[in-house]
């Protein structure tokens, strides 16, 4: 894989306060690229700075574009505009608009005329004639999307795309992303909460106080900042067995979690014990596991 945004020293502040603190990192061509942090870490103002919409104070930024020479932000900024697109938290669109107006309004300004494409890939057909406001919140987000696409950009921004959205519309979102990376070989900056989102994520980098603290595959990630742990429901027999074998174990409630280096050592407690378990959970390692450890359990309202 190529590079198609390569962040070097970036760096932002506002008076004495260091909002983004030399951050470097690179998002590969076609890859679905996961940037995490806790509220108040950076992460809006390093996309900011990444989709032009603010100056950084330093560093560089280097956008890989196909069948062009390199483009550097702060001096090819419309170029860059031209061949990103971004879904914002909250939407650009007019709700008092129907969907195909939306979309076609905003296909002017880019001299596009047809947007069958994308009403198919997005599965818009049967919503074109409704006005915007009276969408669901899964609906609403795969207009976003395809007002993102119509100037079909190399790279897509998502800004926490299906925060508040039930299960089943974080499903559809997540389908309509997929085929999109399968089918046009899309580039996705994917910023969210939803651990398990960031588990589809080819490359995840995460930044606290305006600083990358970890970054690497979530396979890797939960290698180095997470446990297994094995979960047994037991009396209180278990415990003492468990004291006598120097076991380190914990108790949550009615239920003693261990943490283990792998499945076997999982198996070997369990063999050893089995008389005195009436059940058992083994559970990996976790993106949630990983955020916690490294950014703390504090919450950040800000």
């Amino acid at each position: 894989m190529t590079p198609i945004i390569e962040v070097t020293g970036l760096k932002k502040t506002y008076g004495p306060l260091t909002a983004v603190d030399e951050v470097a990192f690179t998002v590969e061509r076609g890859s679905l690229f996961g940037f995490l942090g806790p509220n108040g870490a950076g992460k809006s103002t390093t996309i900011s700075m990444l989709t032009t919409l603010l100056a950084p104070d330093a560093g560089e930024v280097v956008y890989s574009i196909i069948d062009a020479d390199p483009r550097l932000l702060g001096q090819d900024d419309a170029d860059i505009r031209s061949r990103i697109g971004v879904v914002f938290q909250d939407s650009l669109l007019d709700g008092a608009l129907k969907v195909g107006d939306n979309l076609k309004t905003r296909a002017r300004l880019y001299g596009r005329t047809g947007l069958s494409d994308l009403v198919s890939t997005l599965q818009l057909d049967e919503i074109m004639n409704q006005k915007y406001a009276a969408l669901s919140g899964g609906q609403r987000r795969r207009v976003d999307i395809a007002r993102a696409l119509v100037a079909a950009p190399e790279i897509l921004f998502l800004d926490e795309p299906t925060t508040g959205l039930d299960p089943q519309s974080r499903n559809l979102v997540w389908d309509t992303i997929d085929a999109l990376r399968a089918d046009r070989g899309l580039t996705v900056f994917l910023t969210t909460h939803y651990m398990e989102e960031a588990e589809r994520a080819d490359q995840v980098t995460l930044i606290d106080h305006g600083r990358i603290i970890a970054s690497g595959t979530p396979d890797a990630l939960r290698a180095a900042h997470s446990r297994d742990r094995l979960k047994l429901r037991a009396g209180r027999d278990l415990e003492q067995a468990l004291d006598t074998s120097a076991v380190p174990w914990s108790r949550r409630q009615d239920v003693i979690e261990i943490g283990v280096d792998s499945a076997d050592q999982a198996i070997d407690i369990i063999n050893h014990h089995r008389p005195l378990i009436d059940n058992f959970e083994f559970v990996h390692g976790s993106m949630d596991d990983v955020f916690l450890n490294l950014t703390g359990t504090n919450l950040r309202e800000h």
